[in-house]
């Protein structure tokens, strides 16, 4: 899947802006970004669901939107919220969608019989879908999106609104799909499920501020993360706060997670600042992680400062 300048205006608000992007085959691809980032509307875009104000997409060799209806019928799509009819069975919900998919109907008893032995529906297939717990009601949606063994699947924050123990089962699903040869696209706020993906991008109002694996993504913060422990870490964090080049500090316990807009002496200038006041402070380095990443992306890079200059712009948390 490849987009080029990928852009959606709706009226003044341009909510996708000139977005590139590159998802290999057999991946899990992850999108992260805030509430009203652009994620959903991308996904909509690069399956044929929503016209593109400018831009190329090419999914599966064929391009997108011309080619839409031909795409239909080799991806999967997986919102949110549950989507199935809750005054069904299990097994008649997958009946429903085998046939609304055009799975053939010599196939389709043995392919739910697969599903239901997969997802783990053996002893539930005549329950009602509006009685199942969140997770299973999850099971049930992602089972409908592959009946029909798409190429490609599309999940847009699927988890939201499961427990971590659900969460975990799911993503195991997630990943026997992709060494199955399915491709999978997911848009999650989870930072433990964005850690799981093979490559990650990063969306803030519309544009693209980070894109590459896990590995590659946490690298380019070496030096810049620092954890203070401090017997007064409010006090701490107060003075932190105001310093020219943090982008954010953040209480975890007793200590302190900062984050320097640059790696060039940040620990000298966190342990300066704070020997006046708690002179027993101590600050280390530590290694990075992704919700580093993307606290840097979305409020310290410079795209993001040069597009969306705020109080925050300049290096204030």
């Amino acid at each position: 899947m490849r987009a080029r300048g990928l852009t959606r205006s709706f009226g003044d608000l341009v909510a996708v802006d000139a977005v590139d992007l590159s998802v290999p085959r057999a991946q899990v691809y992850g999108f992260l970004g805030p509430n009203g980032s652009g994620k959903s509307t991308t996904i909509r875009m690069l399956c044929g669901l929503l016209i593109p104000t400018r831009g190329d997409i090419r999914v599966l060799g064929l391009d997108i939107p011309a080619q839409a209806e031909a795409l239909r019928q080799r991806i999967g799509y997986m919102t949110q919220r549950f989507s199935l009819f809750e005054d069904l069975s299990v097994r008649e919900n997958l009946e429903f969608m085998a046939a609304a998919q055009g799975v053939p109907r010599r196939r389709t008893r043995a392919r739910i019989d697969e599903l239901v032995e997969q997802y783990h529906f053996g002893d539930r297939q005549a329950q009602l879908a509006g009685t199942m717990s969140g997770g299973q009601k999850q099971r049930l949606a992602l089972a409908a999106a592959v009946i029909h063994a798409p190429e490609l699947l599309f999940l847009d924050e699927p988890t939201s609104a499961v427990d971590p123990e659900s969460r975990r089962d799911f993503w195991e699903k997630l990943f026997e799909l992709a060494d199955a040869g399915t491709t999978l696209l997911v848009s999650t706020h989870y930072m433990d499920e964005a850690e799981r993906c093979h490559r990650l991008a990063i969306l803030d109002r519309g544009v693209l501020v980070a894109d590459g694996t896990p590995a590659e993504l946490t690298a380019r913060l070496a030096g810049r993360t620092l954890e203070v422990q401090s017997s007064r870490p409010r006090r701490a964090k107060r003075l932190l706060v105001d310093l020219p080049g943090i982008l954010s500090v953040a209480q975890i316990g007793n200590a302190l997670r900062v984050l320097a807009g640059d790696g060039e002496d940040a620990q000298a200038r966190v342990r300066d600042a704070l020997r006046e006041q708690d002179g027993d402070a101590a600050v280390d380095r530590v290694e990075p992680n992704l919700e580093d990443v993307f606290v840097d992306a979305t409020r310290g890079s410079p795209t993001h400062r040069e597009l969306h200059p705020g109080p925050d712009a300049g290096g204030g948390a």
